[in-house]
């Protein structure tokens, strides 16, 4: 059937992808190298009406001398059977009460175990005034020069800038951290799960979503499938250059790597071949396997339509989830309350349906679909069991939406569940504004077994006509 929907969507003309150069070998040299430091051991367990937490240690590697150590908790919730595929998230810090959580909710949701790796990247690092690197031992003044996430990545290509130690970008130990855990993991799993795991959906969310592209992109085989969070970024010279077309600007979340002269990308051949090493763009012919990419309307890091970017470009099975009105943390704020969700649930219910597919090889729901930019008119194809369709849409009067309140227009028709057994597709007619500019797309809502998988289309921005 044909379904004419006329709803306010808009365009921004997705930036010619440049040919793709080769990537540098030094992430796949970095990770494959085998490391004499590591080790792991089993140093606890849980029991709960829930499920069972089991607690690793794991050592994973070292890196300009400084040991890397983590904790991996998995998360097996009561009643679940192992699977020969499981989900690593990878994220910093340690388990706290939130985290566990989130991980025994994954697991439940998913239907078999989830594992947790903690403390990526090794934080915080300090200047070493003697030697020119970074250690561990904080100075008398622990504020002076002490490094974590976006700061501690940006030190590090600085010194790959000064030294030209390919060793040097800090993506590189945060990736061989996860396949570290998955070689922990994997006689983990045998031992006390009594199962083989041959393979991982690896997922993060922001520098550890970057980690997770370049996880698959190290061509480790054991990774099945990717859950990127609120890292949309790729193709990052195109990225900077549409960043300051939007905010005027280079984004002030980003201003740790501002403030190293790494943005605007300096004009040198190391420099460039920097962003070539540790950019997921770059290896994307290797990124065939599924894709679930996970991201906030409102994330400030970002422009709204930074997706069109890259998408286009990206090879193979791949799905895009935007979560509306929720910024770098993905909860949905409250319209009436103004406070954000205490957990991201859109998100997880999207990650969790995904997750299980992959493990349980069902067969996942699709939206696809093709702008026509002279018409401004969508043709959407759905392949799955629909409950629920929307038009999401915020205005502006600039490029910049990080502010702005996303507002739906439901599309389906009551309550009733649309039963899709085969391609359908929709016509969705577009106008521009009547002033300043527009963002919206279409979100589809999908039934899985596992519960709701929320899809959408690109985000698309129109201006008024002058």
């Amino acid at each position: 059937m044909r379904v004419l929907l006329a709803c306010l969507l808009a365009s921004a003309v997705a930036v010619a992808a440049d040919p793709i150069p080769k990537p540098p070998t030094s992430l796949v040299d970095y990770v494959t190298k085998k490391d004499p430091a590591f080790a792991w051991k089993l140093t606890g367990k849980t029991d709960s009406a829930a499920g069972t937490v089991y607690d690793l240690e794991l050592t994973s590697q070292t890196w300009q001398g400084i040991t890397w150590d983590h904790v991996v908790q998995v998360y097996v919730p009561k009643g679940s059977k192992p699977q020969a595929t499981m989900v690593l998230w990878n994220q910093g810090g340690k388990p706290n009460a939130g985290s566990g959580a989130i991980g025994l909710l994954i697991s439940q949701k998913v239907g078999a175990p989830v594992a947790f790796l903690y403390g990526v990247p090794k934080q915080p690092l300090y200047l070493d005034d003697k030697t020119g690197g970074l250690t561990t031992t904080a100075p008398k003044d622990p504020k002076v020069g002490r490094l974590v996430e976006d700061a501690l990545i940006a030190q590090t290509f600085v010194k790959y800038l000064e030294t030209k130690d390919e060793t040097w970008p800090l993506l590189f130990p945060m990736v061989k951290s996860v396949t570290a855990a998955m070689d922990a993991l994997q006689p983990f799993a045998k031992k006390e799960l009594g199962t083989d795991v041959t393979g991982f959906v690896v997922t993060g969310a922001s520098k550890r979503g970057w980690t997770s592209w370049l996880t698959a992109a190290s061509g480790d085989t054991r990774v099945k499938a990717i859950a990127p969070m609120v890292i949309d970024t790729l193709n990052f010279p195109v990225q900077m250059k549409n960043q300051v077309a939007a905010f005027g600007k280079p984004s002030e979340m980003i201003a740790d790597y501002t403030r190293a002269k790494l943005v605007p990308i300096p004009d040198t051949t190391e420099a460039k071949k920097l962003w070539q090493m540790i950019d997921p763009f770059v290896y994307r012919v290797t990124l065939t396997l599924p894709k679930m990419i996970i991201n906030g309307t409102n994330d400030p890091y970002w422009p709204q339509d930074a997706l069109n970017s890259y998408w286009d470009d990206l090879p193979g099975d791949k799905r895009v989830c935007y979560v509306p009105n929720a910024g770098h943390g993905l909860q949905e704020v409250d319209e009436k309350s103004g406070k954000p969700e205490l957990i991201p649930l859109r998100a997880i219910n999207t990650l969790s349906a995904f997750c299980a597919a992959i493990i349980f090889d069902k067969k996942l729901p699709t939206l696809t679909w093709k702008w026509d930019e002279k018409e401004l008119r969508h043709t959407v194809v759905a392949n799955g069991t629909v409950s629920a369709s929307r038009a999401w849409w915020a205005e502006s009067d600039t490029r910049d939406f990080r502010k702005s309140r996303w507002k739906a227009k439901d599309l389906t028709k009551g309550n009733a569940v649309i039963e899709i057994s085969g391609p359908v597709e929709f016509q969705l007619g577009i106008k521009p504004p009547e002033k300043g500019f527009r963002a919206s797309f279409l979100e589809y809502e999908f039934k899985t077994d596992n519960g709701p998988l929320h899809l959408s289309t690109q985000i698309r921005i129109l201006e008024a006509k002058k």
